[in-house]
């Protein structure tokens, strides 16, 4: 651009070059942000194969997507690491929401890393009912585990399915066991019918209890307690050590009242510390005696064949539950049929039935 200012019949007027811009505050930020290369369904597989996190955690995006393209990329990603899965040890976790569910899985997981294992957390974190959002914060809470190169923490959203728990979190867990994690935690919300659907999932359900807040046998519900292959009092330290040894003779007694489990297994009450790392090598070792005795009688492998077939049955319902509410005809007749049931024109029993019948009549 000229200047005018600069003409030789304006000699006496001088246009200074001007201040520089100052660099970027940020000198590897980019002006425009290039898009994310895509990868074959083959090049997914290899990197998982390899271990090779960026890719994982890219394949675990493509399985939590919505989107049809993406689960099917996904799905044959799945299939094509399913022959290299199925070697780990599936942990499940659960506790009311304060019993140190996170601080505890830090301490567990440093032990297992000091001994030459990976471990993959995949931690589930409750979704909003109103703006259906997710703090996704576990990884905050577990500052010592989350730097290891040998961990992988995956929190995910619980996006409202069943009980909390993110629907497909047991596909990650094939992904997982394909590039080499050999113990996977999975971490429950601790509300609801999330422990259900986690006890589908994994080898080795734990209960975490608190003492000392209250009557313990608040505690002791018949459901949870039957799912528990080994119960533990977290914060077992200090002044609450007696405390916490009563609440374990308190759910010893408890547990003698409950039939014998499928497994064959008593089910062990200890008590530790996951802030101080108190105790931890004894839940460790329930758990590896825990695997170790259902191995001896099959129920391990009989366990997990049931578990399969569950999930399978799952994903049918699921599907069908889509398929129909994603109904171009469906989603015409559902407003009228509200409305009718609403004003009580038509029993709610009535317009289902009408629902159905539309849909399988096409």
């Amino acid at each position: 651009m000229t200047h005018p200012e600069n003409n030789p019949k304006y000699l006496g007027l001088n246009v200074n070059k001007g201040v520089e811009q100052p660099p970027s505050i940020n000198p590897y930020l980019r002006s425009k942000r290039s898009a994310r290369r895509t990868f074959t369904v083959d090049e997914y597989t290899q990197g998982i194969l390899s271990g090779d996190i960026s890719m994982l955690s890219q394949a675990v995006t493509l399985i939590e997507s919505s989107k049809p393209e993406h689960q099917e990329i996904a799905q044959a990603i799945i299939n094509k690491c399913l022959p290299y899965s199925g070697n780990s040890v599936r942990v499940g976790i659960t506790g009311v929401p304060g019993a140190g569910k996170s601080t505890s899985i830090d301490s567990f997981g440093m032990h297992l890393i000091s001994k030459g294992h990976k471990l993959a957390v995949l931690a589930i974190d409750p979704s909003s009912e109103r703006s259906k959002g997710s703090i996704l914060g576990d990884k905050t809470r577990m500052e010592k585990l989350s730097v290891q190169k040998d961990a992988f923490i995956r929190p995910s959203p619980s996006a409202g399915s069943l009980g909390g728990v993110a629907r497909k979190t047991r596909e990650t867990i094939i992904l997982c066991e394909a590039a080499g994690f050999d113990h996977i935690f999975v971490e429950t919300v601790g509300v609801g019918q999330s422990e259900i659907a986690v006890h589908t999932m994994v080898d080795f359900f734990l209960l975490i209890q608190l003492s000392g807040t209250g009557d313990e046998l608040q505690g002791i519900k018949r459901g949870i307690m039957e799912m528990a292959d080994g119960i533990v009092i977290n914060k077992a330290d200090g002044d609450n050590i007696k405390k916490a040894n009563m609440a374990q003779r308190q759910l010893k007694n408890a547990l003698h009242l409950f039939p014998m489990a499928e497994s064959g297994w008593t089910p062990e009450v200890l008590t530790y510390s996951g802030f101080y790392s108190l105790g931890i090598v004894e839940v460790w070792d329930m758990i590896f005696r825990y695997i170790e005795f259902v191995k001896e009688n099959n129920y391990f492998d009989t366990r997990r064949n049931n578990q399969a077939k569950y999930w399978m049955y799952e994903t049918i319902n699921e599907r069908l539950r889509n398929d129909f509410y994603q109904n171009v005809e469906i989603e015409k007749l559902m407003p009228s049929l509200e409305a009718e049931v609403l004003s009580t024109k038509k029993s709610s029993f009535v317009a289902a039935k009408e629902a159905l019948d539309t849909y399988y009549s096409q």
